[in-house]
């Protein structure tokens, strides 16, 4: 029983998955707010055009 719980303790190969899900969810997080900023960005020109373009 001693030799299983050492042998899962110095385990290292679910740690490799795990901080590719961190960092795959950090560029997630950063994409999204990236695409939200360049959104918002968009539509505020698209409408001080519009309200150029009025007369």
């Amino acid at each position: 029983m001693r030799t299983v719980i050492k042998r899962f303790l110095n385990d290292e190969k679910g740690l490799e998955t795990i901080e590719y899900a961190i960092i795959s969810g950090l560029i997630t997080v950063g994409a999204i707010a990236t695409i939200a900023s360049v959104g918002t960005w968009v539509s505020t020109r698209f409408n001080e055009v519009l309200t150029a373009l009025n007369p």
